[in-house]
């Protein structure tokens, strides 16, 4: 199981944060990383991203994230994206780096996209939404 989430602070764009919780056999390992300038959204992707590079190919992985915009874009966009070449209507698709490197880590896995609410009391995505923050204001 894993929690990933990202941020941007004091603004978007702004210094960047990321962070996930990886839970394997009850071993707990969470993990941070900045950037001085991004998005909330980029920042998302990356944690997603980093999340996935952690695991061995052919896991079996449950991901929580709180981003809509990650979880539904890798769930349900992705597949019009790459058959449209990358492109919404007649616009290239945001961040579209981020998520073909998402697109390749989520093949090589077997990934269950789980969302889960921001800033509801859930512990797990309470710990990492304050770890990205805190990645972020560091920067």
């Amino acid at each position: 199981m894993v929690y990933t989430d990202g941020s941007c602070s004091p603004s978007n764009p702004g210094p960047g944060g990321w962070a996930y919780l990886k839970i394997v056999d009850g071993v707990e390992d969470l993990v941070t990383g900045a950037t001085q300038t991004s998005t909330n959204n980029r920042m998302e992707l990356t944690a997603a991203v980093e999340a996935l590079r952690s695991f061995d190919d052919g896991f079996h992985i449950e991901l929580h994230t709180d981003s809509k915009y990650v979880q539904k874009g890798i769930s349900e966009w992705i597949t019009s994206w790459k058959r449209n070449n990358w492109r919404r209507g007649n616009k290239p698709v945001k961040n579209k780096d981020l998520w073909q490197a998402l697109d390749k880590q989520n093949a090589r896995l077997v990934v269950r996209w789980k969302w889960v609410k921001a800033h509801d009391g859930h512990a797990l995505n309470e710990r990492v939404d304050e770890a990205a923050r805190q990645a972020a204001i560091r920067q």
